[in-house]
């Protein structure tokens, strides 16, 4: 059934190098893919998910479409609520 959220969520992978010796800044933001695989979903569930309004709501960055990773990180946190209860959550704490 794809319209439950994961149980599991993935393991985070080591920053890679940026062949200078220091690694690469952490991901501000997440495109669908990024998130599907973040999610343990594939790709059209995210974009199932979305529409269904079960994700926070993305912002578009020129053509793209994306999440920010310090917002997601904190929506899994809270229990992954649908969207209308998560910009409840979220204007409560302002």
């Amino acid at each position: 059934m794809y319209d439950a959220l994961p149980l599991h969520s993935a393991e985070p992978k080591p920053l890679k190098s940026s062949g200078l010796g220091r690694p690469l800044p952490k991901r501000l933001v997440a495109d669908a893919k990024h998130l599907a695989k973040l999610l343990g979903v594939g790709l059209r569930t995210v974009r199932t998910w979305n529409s269904a309004g079960k994700l926070p709501t993305p912002i578009r960055i020129g053509g793209r479409v994306v999440w920010r990773m310090k917002e997601i990180r904190a929506w899994l946190a809270a229990g992954a609520p649908d969207r209308e209860t998560w910009a409840a959550m979220c204007e409560a704490r302002k």
